[in-house]
C-alpha cells in the first residue's frame, strides 16, 4: 500500500505524517509507551518529531542513542517499513490521535502509544467485559467461562480476552457460539499466533467482526515478559474484568489488579475451596468483587450509558425478559427422551464421568447401546461433552 493511501481497515482523523511519527517513536530503541506519550505531550503536534534538531530530540528527555535514532531518518523509514508490512498482512494501526483510538484506553496510568490490529477497529470501543482465568480450568471453570461468556455476548457485550489456553479460549468460544463480538488482546505480533493451535480460532474471531489487538510489533515473539504488560490494556479495553478461576500467584491476579487501578469492576466465579485456582476469585470476593453465577450479576452492575446503550440495540426497555427466556431456554428448548434424560441426570457440569462407570452405575436401568445411542444424542444437543479418554460431562 502507498503511504498516500489508506487500507480498508484505516482510521482517518489524523495526518498520515503524525501517524508515522508514533509509530516511528514507539519502534525507536530505548523508547516505550509511558516516554513516548511524554515526548508527544512536549511537542504538541506529532509531526514536528520528524522536523526536530538533535538538540531538540535530546530536550525531550529521551535518551541519547533514542534522539541520534530519530534524526539519522531510522525512525521514520522503521515507521514506513512497518506500516507497508502491516498493510500486506491485512492489518491496520492505530495511535492515540485516531478518532477510533478506544477512549477507555486513554483513561488508563499508561496506554499503548501505538495499536496494531487485525479486524474490526470499532470492536475495540463497544462496551465489554473482560474474561480472565487458569490456562489449566477444571472442567467446570472451563464450562462457566464459555457459558458466561456466551450469555453475555448474547447481549451484545464484547467479550475481551488473551486468547491464552484454557479459560481465555472458552470464552472466545462461548462469545462465538452466541454469534457475538469478540475481541483477543495478544502479547505477539498479530501475525504471531500464540498458541499455535488457537489458529483457526484467531481466524473465526476476525471473520465474525471482532479483532485482534497487541501493542507489538509484526514479528514479536511470545516473550514471557510480554504478558503481564498486555494485561493493562485488557482491564483497560473492558468495562469490567471476570476472574474465573485463578491460582494465588498468576496473571489473572495481575489483571485484576490493574481493573481495580483503573477504577473498574471486577466479578469473580466462586470456586470449591479445595481447588488452588479457586484461590484467586474467592480472595477477591473476600475483598469485595462481584460475586458472580449468571450474567445477570454482570448486567446489573454495568454503566448506566452502556446498559442503555445496549438495550436500544437489543430492541428493548428496561428490564430483557425476552433474553432471560432466551438463556432458559438454551438448557430446556430440547425436549429429552426418557433414556436421554437418566444419562444426564447421572452426569456433573463440574467432574467428568467415565463412560465404563456409567454403564456400571446404570446396569440394570439402561443397556450399554441405549446409553451409547442417549450419549450421542446428548451430544448432538449440545447438552453433553465428550473429553478424552471416553469422559463426559454436562454442558452448563
Amino acid at each position: 500500500m502507498e503511504l498516500g493511501q489508506q487500507s480498508s481497515t484505516a482510521t482517518v482523523g489524523q495526518s498520515e505524517t503524525a501517524k508515522l511519527a508514533w509509530l516511528g517513536l514507539i519502534l525507536t530503541p530505548g523508547i516505550g509507551a509511558t516516554r513516548a506519550w511524554k515526548v508527544m505531550q512536549r511537542l504538541a503536534e506529532p509531526e514536528r518529531l520528524f522536523e526536530a534538531s538533535l538538540t531538540d530530540l535530546e530536550g525531550l528527555g529521551m535518551p541519547a542513542h533514542s534522539a541520534q535514532f530519530i534524526f539519522d531518518r531510522k525512525a521514520r523509514a522503521a515507521a514506513e517499513s512497518e506500516w507497508q508490512r502491516v498493510a500486506e498482512a491485512g492489518g491496520s494501526i492505530l495511535t492515540p490521535n485516531d478518532d477510533a483510538y478506544p477512549e477507555r484506553l486513554k483513561e488508563i496510568y499508561d496506554p499503548p502509544a501505538v495499536l496494531w490490529i487485525r479486524g474490526n477497529v470499532a470492536s475495540l470501543s463497544r462496551p465489554g467485559i473482560a474474561v480472565v482465568g487458569t490456562r489449566h480450568p477444571s472442567t467446570y471453570g472451563a464450562g462457566m467461562a464459555e457459558m458466561l461468556s456466551r450469555d453475555l455476548a448474547a447481549r451484545r457485550l464484547t467479550i475481551f480476552s488473551g486468547m491464552a489456553r484454557g479459560v481465555d479460549t472458552a470464552a472466545h468460544k462461548g462469545a462465538l457460539a452466541a454469534k457475538g463480538n469478540t475481541v483477543a488482546v495478544w502479547g505477539t505480533g498479530i501475525d504471531v499466533i500464540y498458541p499455535k493451535e488457537n489458529k483457526r480460532l484467531a481466524e473465526q474471531i476476525v471473520e465474525s467482526g471482532g479483532a485482534i489487538v497487541s501493542e507489538y510489533p509484526l514479528g514479536t515473539f511470545p516473550a514471557p515478559q510480554n504478558f503481564p504488560v498486555r494485561n493493562r490494556i485488557l482491564s483497560g479495553l473492558s468495562i469490567g474484568v471476570l476472574v474465573i478461576e485463578a491460582a494465588e500467584h498468576s496473571g489473572t491476579r495481575i489483571t485484576a489488579r490493574l481493573a481495580m487501578e483503573q477504577n473498574r469492576d471486577v466479578y469473580a466465579l466462586p470456586g470449591n475451596v479445595t481447588n488452588k485456582n479457586a484461590w484467586g476469585p474467592n480472595t477477591l470476593i473476600k475483598q469485595g468483587a462481584r460475586l458472580t453465577a449468571t450474567w445477570e450479576d454482570v448486567w446489573e452492575d454495568l454503566p448506566t450509558s452502556a446498559r442503555l446503550q445496549l438495550e436500544e440495540e437489543l430492541g428493548v426497555t428496561g428490564a430483557d425478559e425476552s433474553n432471560s427466556q432466551n438463556a432458559a431456554s438454551l438448557f430446556n428448548a430440547i425436549e429429552l427422551s426418557g433414556q436421554e434424560r437418566v444419562v444426564l441426570e447421572r452426569l456433573r457440569p463440574d467432574e467428568a464421568t467415565q463412560l465404563d462407570e456409567l454403564i456400571e452405575g446404570l446396569e440394570g436401568e439402561l443397556g450399554s447401546a441405549e446409553i451409547f445411542t442417549a450419549l450421542f444424542e446428548l451430544e448432538l444437543a449440545g447438552r453433553v461433552k465428550q473429553l478424552p479418554g471416553k469422559n463426559y460431562v454436562r454442558t452448563l
